[in-house]
């Protein structure tokens, strides 16, 4: 077996899991090949993404494929771009309806197995706090990463989450869309040439 399937037969959360309000059975989605230009290394899996197998396959997602300037065909090509949630599962629900966070066992098993198997990779979007963290360290905000965009590129774009939950953000924050974004549209065009 090959990393891929370890990750894809991986049932660690699978207590975890059953315990949420949701009560489902782990469901890794790997989507990742070694060559690939572009990370998105994003939170969890949602529920929509659960039930498809297809990352990002929802409105969140539509926005990202905006942010980046790419369509659906370019960015589902593994060869292209790798998605590297930090949880490979849908984490759950609470009893709230409130998403759980990624579990840490996932980015403690597979992370750097999965970053390792990608080589060289030119370009890098984190997405929201979780994967910021991850690779940035320290305790800054998301809002603190993005806003100092700069300081990463051209090799990492810190960015929020896509989600509709963050529009009011986005309508706060109007040099994302004036300033970040026309560049990292660019990098990724240079970066998929």
């Amino acid at each position: 077996m090959g990393l891929h399937d370890d990750i894809r037969a991986c049932k660690i959360c699978a207590e975890r899991f059953a315990a949420t309000e949701t009560a489902h059975v782990p469901r890794p989605v790997v989507w990742f090949d070694r060559g690939a230009r572009i990370v998105v290394a994003g939170q969890a899996p949602g529920a929509r993404v659960h039930a498809s197998g297809v990352p990002f396959d929802d409105p969140s997602g539509d926005r990202l494929r905006d942010w980046m300037g790419v369509d659906r065909d370019l960015f589902y090509d593994r060869a292209r771009v790798a998605i590297l949630p930090m949880a490979f599962c849908f984490p759950g629900y609470d009893a709230k309806g409130s998403d759980l966070p990624p579990p840490k066992i996932c980015a403690k098993t597979w992370r750097e197995k999965a970053v390792g198997a990608l080589g060289n990779v030119p370009l890098m979007l984190l997405v929201g706090g979780y994967a910021q963290s991850w690779h940035l360290g320290g305790k800054t905000s998301v809002t603190a990463r993005v806003t100092g965009w700069r300081n990463y590129a051209p090799g990492v774009f810190p960015l929020p989450h896509p989600s509709w939950r963050n529009t009011g953000w986005l309508k706060r924050n109007p040099w994302f869309e004036n300033d970040l974004l026309p560049v990292l549209r660019a990098r990724v065009k240079e970066v998929l040439k």
